[in-house]
């Protein structure tokens, strides 16, 4: 029998509650999960990102192909076993850091062949390799090696589309292991055509799963909204949909109100490092002078261990020191932000007032907060 399932708990208009099952856990969606490029989640221990509710967390195969190595981490018991993280993990296929961070890259029909942005040597990624890295790492949900193109050049969305298909059925046939899931990709730029013959042609191969890739990556919020109504009316509705790399509150609402189930994104631990709060009223800069003698929370309705037992003060305090400790508490706030925000939606999706919920939270972050 297969380890995952897929269940939908509820529905309010085009938004979805459901279970996910994993064989470390559940997921209840929708949910957000923290991004663990270097398999750690930065700034916090796994046992932090697990008090903030996180049910699961993402790695790199890119990443930790070139560095410490997938055998090493197969090695070491898998992924798992090597972070302390006992819970549901997603690995991404390494086809977005391929063609975003290097740029000596050669493209052929069978992979791709780049430099290492560490030392320079010469790389191979293919379906297959990527899928014999993902299998040496162990992650629950893995995903299809797809071509991210730049969103609004078509012919080269049309290139990359055709290939990342002809890519995901290599990865079926590569995949071995029955304890993790294997995703499908959608790719196609902002172009309707292409979004939605590629949403037909992954559907077609009849994955446990599917994403919604090259997306947030430049294009407007309008684009990318429309984006994700065109794909969502067309992927199965028996099975889990996955917005990938999409962060906000704001794109986590309309991801939601169109269908999306689970969404992953850096932006809250990399706008902590960068002295920045986010909440449903907008997000904070902790350098602003207005802060120093600030004796309120980051967000007065916020039940995180920040918001619980320290001050904007004190935060600013911790900035302007350079203390470590102001990126792990902004990163707590953050985190947790998003993952409350994901438990308030799947409450209100059961209740069926999701459309209510969602138009009283967008109002609220149009209303942002003014900085003294």
């Amino acid at each position: 029998m297969t380890p995952f399932t897929w269940t939908l708990d509820g529905t309010d208009g085009n938004a979805r509650a459901g279970t996910f099952t994993t064989p470390h856990g559940a997921l209840n969606t929708p949910v957000f999960a923290p991004v663990g490029t270097q398999a750690t989640v930065k700034a916090l221990t796994p046992a932090q990102v697990e008090e903030l509710g996180a049910q699961m967390v993402l790695a790199n195969t890119y990443h930790l192909f070139l560095r410490p190595g997938d055998e090493l981490v197969a090695e070491m018991g898998g992924l798992h076993r090597f972070m302390q993280w006992n819970r549901p993990i997603l690995t991404d296929s390494g086809g977005y850091q391929v063609f975003s961070l290097t740029r000596t890259r050669k493209i052929d029909e069978d992979g791709v062949t780049f430099k290492s942005h560490i030392d320079g040597s010469l790389k191979r990624l293919s379906p297959e390799i990527s899928m014999r890295i993902q299998e040496n790492l162990g992650a629950d949900i893995i995903m299809a090696f797809d071509e991210c193109a730049v969103p609004t050049d078509y012919d080269y969305s049309r290139l990359a589309m055709r290939r990342t298909h002809a890519w995901a059925r290599r990865c079926l046939e590569a995949k071995r292991r029955d304890d993790q899931a294997l995703f499908g990709i959608v790719q196609g730029g902002v172009f309707t055509d292409l979004r939605a013959e590629s949403a037909r042609e992954i559907s077609a191969l009849g994955f446990p799963g599917y994403a919604i890739g090259g997306l947030s990556v430049g294009e407007s919020k309008t684009e990318m909204y429309r984006t994700i109504t065109e794909v969502n009316s067309i992927l199965p509705a028996d099975k889990p949909r996955y917005l990938m790399g999409v962060g906000t509150p704001e794109d986590l609402i309309e991801g939601v109100r169109r269908g999306v189930d689970i969404f992953d994104c850096v932006l809250p631990t990399r706008l902590a490092r960068h002295n920045s709060a986010m909440t449903m009223r907008g997000r904070l800069n902790l350098m602003n002078a207005g802060f120093a003698r600030d004796e309120r929370p980051i967000d007065p309705d916020c039940g995180c261990y920040t918001c619980r037992h320290f001050s904007r003060a004190y935060l600013r305090h911790l900035v302007n020191a350079k203390e470590m400790l102001a990126a792990t508490l902004l990163s707590i706030h953050n985190l947790h932000t998003l993952v409350q925000l994901s438990r308030d939606m799947r409450s209100a999706i059961l209740a069926e007032n999701f459309e209510q919920f969602a138009r009283e939270k967008l109002a609220q972050l149009n209303t942002k907060e003014t900085e003294k």
